[in-house]
């Protein structure tokens, strides 16, 4: 198995000007995933540390909670 298999990773999006912003968390070893889907539909993706307050930075910046579902299907390319 692997290092984070047994990890519970949070999910946040924020949406504006018809560019999606997800952002996978590991609420662990504060590390994670981003990714900005553009207008047309073109998905970039950064991987990325954080600190401990991450999930309080991201709701101050707009992000909300978001769906597992929604990032993993972006994140494999099926939507």
């Amino acid at each position: 198995m692997g290092k984070d298999s047994n990890i519970v990773h949070q999910y946040f999006k924020k949406e504006f000007q018809n560019t999606t912003i997800l952002v996978k968390v590991n609420p662990i070893l504060f590390s994670g995933t981003e990714l900005t889907i553009m207008p047309d539909q073109k998905i970039l993706i950064r991987e990325l540390s954080f600190d401990e307050d991450i999930q309080e930075a991201l709701r101050i910046d707009g992000f909300l909670e978001a769906s597992a579902m929604e990032f993993n299907l972006y994140h494999s390319g099926l939507l």
